[in-house]
């Protein structure tokens, strides 16, 4: 009785065991958030300190994964191309490199420092994509200045917008098109808000 149970119920295991489908291995694609200067840094003063706080993940924007506008206006994230940090944390390094190299200020403190700042600057990263109808890519920040001398007074909302040309054109972009034109739009941001923060500094 035993044997014949076995083998009535051998063919059905087996056929349960071959839907499962071969999927292959596909490995996830890491590309770092570091936007390269191009141009000179624009000089100034050197004198006042400025304190940069944690910048935060705009709507949508706490996900590693590369981003892709397609032309209807649809989003489409790539789950196997992503950054190597979260694009939050990464911009805020590059804002402090970026700031550093340039001289502006005398110092680019951080959270925690126990200088006292002349300046405070605070905000978010507010988009990082791909705009394939557009044939490129597009960073911004959104970000508050505030002035520590004259009692936290908020001197300026800063938007800083950045794009750069996606090598394909509107083509759909590969990961490293698409990530290299979002870095290079991200520098572009950066250098337009260096260029705001001449006057304070």
């Amino acid at each position: 009785m035993t044997l014949r149970r076995s083998l009535v119920l051998a063919p059905f295991g087996l056929a349960a065991c071959s839907v499962l489908p071969d999927r292959p291995y596909v490995e996830t694609q890491r590309f770092p958030l570091e936007p390269r200067r191009t141009g000179a840094p624009v000089t100034g003063r050197g004198r006042r300190t400025l304190l940069i706080r944690t910048l935060r993940a705009g709507a949508g924007m706490e996900t590693r994964n590369l981003r892709t506008i397609r032309p209807d206006g649809t989003e489409s994230l790539d789950f196997y191309a992503e950054w190597a940090a979260p694009p939050a944390e990464a911009a805020e390094q590059s804002l402090r490199r970026w700031l550093i190299d340039s001289r502006l200020f005398s110092a680019i403190l951080s959270p925690g420092s126990r200088v006292t700042p002349d300046f405070v600057m605070e905000g978010e990263i507010t988009a990082l994509a791909a705009l394939q109808g557009e044939g490129v890519a597009r960073a911004e920040l959104t970000l508050l200045l505030v002035d520590e001398r004259n009692g936290s007074r908020l001197v300026g909302q800063l938007v800083s917008d950045g794009t750069a040309p996606l090598p394909g054109g509107t083509a759909v972009p590969t990961p490293d098109q698409a990530a290299t034109a979002m870095a290079a739009a991200l520098g572009n941001a950066l250098a337009s808000l260096e260029r705001a923060l001449a006057r304070y500094a």
